[in-house]
Parts: structure tokens; sequence; C-alpha cells
């Protein structure tokens, strides 16, 4: 196999700008394979027991979900809307941190 392997890309932003950058080729793939599965599967289908907002399960997947009273359902929901909280504050602080670079102001000298 001849190509480039995940080593070869830098991390972060360098990854999309940058003269060692994912080429644009395979940019558009997977910014085109997201479009795909948004307009085929993640979109809200009346009618097909969207209880919610982004429901977006449209027939196709249940795990259950249906069988759970509305206090596990309402439980489940907060959990998850914490864990995509917590994802993102996690995600920010690794932003933060490639910024930074290997001197911070308060800690200094890493």
């Amino acid at each position: 196999y001849s190509g480039d392997s995940f080593d070869s890309f830098p991390n972060g932003v360098a990854a999309l700008f940058g003269p060692d950058s994912i080429p644009t080729a395979g940019l558009v793939q997977i910014i085109a394979f997201v479009g795909w599965l948004e307009c085929a599967f993640m979109r809200d289908v009346e009618g097909t027991g969207n209880e919610h907002v982004g429901d977006f399960r449209n027939g196709y997947i249940d795990f259950g979900w249906d069988d759970f009273d509305e206090e596990t359902k309402l439980s489940k929901r907060a959990i998850e809307l914490n864990n995509g909280r917590a994802a993102m504050m996690g995600i920010l602080g690794l932003m933060v941190h490639e910024q930074l670079g290997g001197v911070l102001p308060v800690v200094g000298e890493m």
C-alpha cells in the first residue's frame, strides 16, 4: 500500500492547514460522507417515533427506548446532555492546550 498513514499528518489545526495537511480530496470525502449521513439518516421524519428534539431514530434503530418509563427516559436524556457538555469542555481544553504550547502562564515551562 502506498499512501499516507495517520502518523504522517500533524495534530490539531495543522492537520487542516499547512504544508503537511490532509489533502483536499480527503477533506472532500469526509465532508461528503457526513453530508450523506445527514441527508439519508439523520433527518426529522414526522410520525416515526420522534419524541424529542434530536431523536433521529426514524424507525431504523431502537435499543429498547420505547420500553423505558418517562422518568428513566428523562434521566437518560439528562445523562447524555451532561456527557455532551463534558466532551465539549474536554475538547475545548485540548484546543487551548494546543494553542498555549509548552509554556503555561501560571505553571511555566512544562
